[in-house]
């Protein structure tokens, strides 16, 4: 956030959310499901992190608890009866949602909804029943996806000392989520998208609008965006399927010597700041802003910019910005009130037609001139569903052309070859990787690769099976 904004003003914001749900100061509205998962990889190990810490912090008056994305409370952690009873008083209990909606200001709903570390203290509750207590919350995300996975509670009298407690808090849900990432089959950490603001410039590597994809399904796509020009657009679609690019590609048609910058969230901290950089470019009647990442979007920062593109949307004329999410659902709900139009930017799997051409740009991209695909690497591209989309495909085809001249199968990764129908345990992966470029050598035999193996044929055709590997046929 910016210099000089304090918890203050995210605890004020909060409070008119709390009023705008029709909440009173008076008055809860719990939601009850009796249905609880608990066999969710973050139940099991935010369970374990918060026994964990129970036992360090024994006697104490705390209540410890976890609550997924949605704010549905999993469990309840905690010695102390006389705190157990009275927050079963109140409904902080396993089986009830408690989101700002549900229960006003307080610090598991503040937490989810700006994803960031809250501690709210006696008379900062919107409801006077939750005025007794102290609570200190923090997210847990996704250590694969970097999407939020729930939050780590912790909950004392309003009288006793909270200096440690969002600190205790912060500490569980970083376990938590490490835990996560151990737990889910050894899989690498995600790097999380830092926020930017990039410059998307003019390129022409194919087409009169510079765009490399002659798709029926995606021109479709980036006609109905551009059609969409005098409204305020959304553009979504799966995770790499380049709604941002679709989103420029359409605003070029509209406005061919616009300027366009792509404005993507920060995951974590530096929201303020990254908003001071792009919103004054807004006023220039000559840019368009593509915005994304709006999930990662603190709630208090997505009331602020939604006033902000109210205020700058042009009747009659094409719209200064365009929001891209993986759907609309995910759109924080101030923004998702500004939107007129949506339009789906359709994976790479349903456009086969565009990988090699995609790989092809990508190629002069990273070599700055052609480097040339042979049928058989030509086919194992094309035959790949591409899970990734194109942000899968760009990793694959720089790495690459990076090792060599002219691509062949061997120079692919692994994963093209797979059925990429699960997640792969680390070990799983470098048995994968292992008969993948064995089976990918030049004029090799599959005798020859289960003898390099040093398994037996019958062995060698189940692992294949198992890992759904298709390595293309070379051409007779």
């Amino acid at each position: 956030m910016r210099a000089g904004r304090s918890a203050a003003l995210r605890l004020r914001a909060s409070w008119h959310r709390s009023q705008d749900y029709g909440l009173t100061p008076d008055g809860m509205a719990p939601a009850f499901t009796g249905s609880l998962d608990t066999g969710s990889l973050l139940y099991e190990c935010a369970h374990r992190v918060l026994a964990d810490l129970q036992s360090t912090i024994a006697g104490e008056p705390v209540s410890l608890l976890v609550a997924d994305s949605d704010g549905l409370v999993l469990a309840r952690l905690g010695e102390d009866r006389g705190i157990r009873r009275s927050l079963d008083s109140v409904h902080l209990a396993p089986g009830f949602y408690y989101t700002e909606r549900n229960a006003g200001t307080n610090g598991l709903g503040l937490s989810l909804a700006d994803r960031a570390p809250s501690l709210v203290r006696a008379a900062e509750h919107y409801c006077t029943a939750l005025r007794g207590y102290t609570c200190a919350a923090a997210p847990v995300l996704d250590p694969v996806s970097g999407d939020l996975a729930g939050s780590i509670n912790l909950t004392t009298w309003s009288e006793s000392s909270s200096e440690l407690l969002l600190g205790l808090a912060q500490t569980a849900a970083s376990a938590t989520s490490a835990l996560m990432l151990a737990r889910s089959g050894g899989r690498t950490l995600r790097p999380a998208p830092r926020g930017e603001v990039v410059r998307v410039l003019a390129g022409r590597p194919a087409g009169e609008d510079g765009d490399p994809c002659t798709s029926p399904r995606w021109r479709a796509a980036v006609a109905d965006a551009a059609a969409a020009a005098g409204q305020v657009l959304a553009v979504v679609g799966e995770p790499g399927a380049g709604r941002s690019t679709l989103a420029a590609s359409a605003a070029r048609r509209a406005a061919p010597r616009q300027r366009l910058l792509h404005a993507r969230t920060p995951a974590t901290g530096g929201v303020a700041a990254w908003l001071d950089l792009w919103i004054p470019e807004l006023h220039d009647a000559g840019t368009c802003v593509v915005v994304s990442g709006l999930q990662h979007l603190p709630a208090w920062a997505a009331g602020e910019l939604a006033q902000v593109l109210t205020g700058v949307r042009r009747t009659g004329r094409p719209q200064p910005f365009v929001l891209a999410a993986s759907d609309y659902a995910a759109l924080p709900a101030p923004l998702a009130r500004l939107v007129d139009a949506v339009v789906e930017a359709p994976p790479l799997r349903h456009r086969t037609e565009d990988v090699l051409p995609l790989a092809g740009w990508f190629a002069r991209q990273e070599r700055h001139r052609a480097i040339p695909v042979t049928p058989r690497a030509a086919r194992a591209l094309t035959a790949c569903s591409w899970p990734g989309n194109v942000a899968q495909l760009r990793r694959v085809v720089r790495d690459a052309v990076a090792r060599a001249d002219v691509v062949d199968v061997q120079h692919l990764a692994p994963e093209v070859l797979d059925g990429g129908t699960r997640p792969l345990s680390r070990l799983e992966r470098l048995e994968r990787d292992e008969i993948v470029r064995c089976l990918t050598e030049p004029s090799t035999t599959i005798t020859r690769v289960a003898e390099e193996l040093g398994i037996g044929r019958a062995t060698l055709y189940r692992k294949i099976a198992q890992y759904k590997i298709a390595v293309p046929p070379r051409s007779t």
